[in-house]
């Protein structure tokens, strides 16, 4: 988000204060360490206030945070009155993950407010943003409409969201089918991935597979893949993102096999 989105976040008048991470996780002690050293900061007056925790899940390195991760960032959040949120843009992708220990219910207690990711995981539009405890923000809907973000009619996000849930009381749910789908895909893209030699940057869990190239690699490669250009470790590497979602097939699979 201090990179990304066009600046989206501080377009609106928020400042976004970036923070030492780990495989795109920060840790409790990290954060707390960034307040206890603000507030030391005798000209802290004169900067910009940190006011809210924001991650996301999964991160955006594919990985996901434990549940315990989660329970110790929202101790510290509550220990300093700093709401924590959760984007969760692509949560059926980490649900779905044999690594998740976290239920979606759990997230209601794990933060203070998240979203529920419809237009990355099947839905033709829109996410469900959830205030856990009662604490929508006052006049929250009319912030969102002088925002030009209010719908006028918002009958199409709601039937979308009730289908997604249609068995809200099982785990058998559409959102659960649609992230388990693209789970079982990114598996056999990592496998054919490492069969034609490539190395990852790091082993994810989730959909996002993050693979390392030599520039001739991917040179070969451009117009053949759609990736997403992620870093370059060094002058002669560079790291790609391929992803899976709720609308990959075998097809494409093979595509990619063919092109590697």
């Amino acid at each position: 988000m201090a990179t990304h989105e066009a600046g989206a976040i501080e377009y609106s008048g928020h400042k976004v204060i970036g923070l030492p991470q780990c495989e795109g996780k920060i840790k409790a002690q990290t954060v707390e360490d960034y307040i206890v050293g603000f507030y030391k900061d005798e000209n802290h007056e004169h900067e910009v206030f940190p006011g809210i925790v924001y991650i996301s899940y999964p991160t955006e390195y594919g990985t996901l945070y434990t549940k315990e991760e989660l329970t110790d960032l929202h101790s510290v959040c509550t220990k300093y009155g700093m709401p924590l949120y959760i984007d969760g843009a692509r949560l059926a992708y980490g649900l779905a993950s044999d690594a998740c220990d976290v239920t979606l219910q759990e997230f209601a207690s794990l933060c203070d407010v998240f979203y529920i990711g419809g237009t990355k995981c099947g839905a033709l539009l829109g996410e469900a943003v959830v205030f856990t405890k009662g604490n929508r923000p006052l006049h929250f809907m009319n912030a969102v409409k002088k925002r030009g973000a209010l719908l006028a009619k918002g009958r199409l996000l709601g039937i979308q969201f009730e289908t997604l849930f249609s068995d809200a009381e099982s785990d058998c749910t559409l959102y659960h089918d649609i992230g388990c789908y693209a789970i079982r895909m990114a598996e056999r893209m990592e496998q054919i991935i490492r069969d034609k030699g490539y190395e990852f940057y790091l082993d994810t869990p989730t959909n996002q597979k993050f693979v390392i190239m030599t520039d001739e690699q991917l040179e070969r490669i451009k117009g053949k893949i759609e990736y997403g250009f992620w870093e370059k470790p060094d002058q002669k590497h560079t790291v790609i993102c391929l992803a899976t979602s709720w609308s990959t097939t075998d097809e494409v699979l093979d595509k990619l096999a063919e092109a590697l």
